[in-house]
This record gives structure tokens, C-alpha cells and sequence, in this order.
């Protein structure tokens, strides 16, 4: 057993100094020489033309779909009906991409009417026409800041016929970028 341990501290003995013996010493790097100063030519710049961003809107400030054609901004309505279609939402949620990307935008939504019912109520319901596509729009992220709302009741006809397909084309809301 002691002839064991013997072994053992001459082992242990033997690996610190091969250990020892390997250290290499790092030898003091030499202070660099200064170099004679180099003259270097003026660097001729140019300005960068920036790449053509994507645009949300066309030169007419229409605004635009992802594909480049022009965005509806006429939805319609039911009669008497304040009531968006699913339609509707999937082309309300681009303007709200649109108008959350440029919050320098601002909109007027204006609600109308066909021509029956009494003044008051077409006013009435317009105005609802109008909130129902501000209040999507609001939910979807713009802010309230950027969105005016008006209605014209039956006072603005898209079509002046008086037979269903002029009111079905009156019954609408139609959002105007500012």
C-alpha cells in the first residue's frame, strides 16, 4: 500500500512538471513603429437613390390593395340596415392597415341614404352607416383622431333612378381620404 502511494505522488509529480515544463512565457510584443503619415484622396460620394417604397396609395391619393389595384371605399347596406357584410370587413380591415401604417391620414366617412323614409330618419340612419365603419375601423387600430364621420340621409344620391337598383346604390357609406 505505501509502495501504492509512492507511486501515486510521483505520478501526481511528474504531471505538475511536465505541466510546468510545457508553459510557454509570452514574450513582450515590440512597440510599434510609428509609420510615416499617408496621404489618402478625398472620397467622392454620391447621394443614394433610395429604392421605390411600396405605396399605399396612387397619384390620385386612392388608396391601394397589396396587388396595386385601386381599394373600394363604397360599402352597402340592406334597407334599413346599419349592418357591414363579411365582404365588407375583409376590405375595411385593408383600410385599416392602410390608415395605421399612415397615421398622418385622415378620413371622412359619409353615411347615406335612398330616397324613402322621412328626412330625419334617412339622417339617422346615415349617421349609423357611418359609425358602423368608423367603429370597425377603430377596433381594427386606427385611431379615433384620424376619422370624421358626416351623414348626408338621402340628400347625395349615387343614383337619382327611383326604382330598387338606384336606392340599393344609394344605401351606402363611403370612405374619402383626406
Amino acid at each position: 500500500m505505501r509502495q501504492f502511494r509512492r507511486c501515486n505522488v510521483a505520478s501526481l509529480i511528474l504531471g505538475v512538471l511536465v505541466l510546468v515544463g510545457c508553459a510557454s512565457q509570452q514574450e513582450p510584443e515590440p512597440a510599434a513603429q510609428p509609420e510615416a503619415p499617408v496621404e489618402v484622396a478625398p472620397v467622392q460620394t454620391q447621394p443614394v437613390q433610395a429604392e421605390p417604397e411600396a405605396t399605399d396609395f396612387d397619384n390620385r391619393s386612392r388608396p391601394l390593395m397589396p396587388s396595386g389595384r385601386i381599394l373600394a371605399t363604397k360599402f352597402y347596406f340592406e334597407l334599413d340596415q346599419a349592418r357591414l357584410s363579411a365582404r365588407d370587413l375583409r376590405l375595411l380591415e385593408m383600410h385599416a392597415n392602410i390608415l395605421t401604417r399612415n397615421r398622418d391620414r385622415r378620413l371622412v366617412i359619409e353615411g347615406h341614404c335612398d330616397e324613402r323614409g322621412t328626412r330625419e330618419y334617412n339622417l339617422a340612419l346615415g349617421e349609423r352607416r357611418a359609425n358602423a365603419v368608423s367603429s370597425f375601423l377603430t377596433s381594427a387600430g386606427v385611431r379615433r383622431s384620424q376619422i370624421d364621420t358626416v351623414s348626408y340621409g338621402e340628400e347625395r344620391p349615387d343614383d337619382p333612378g327611383h326604382d330598387e337598383s338606384a336606392w340599393s346604390k344609394n344605401r351606402r357609406a363611403v370612405v374619402i381620404y383626406r
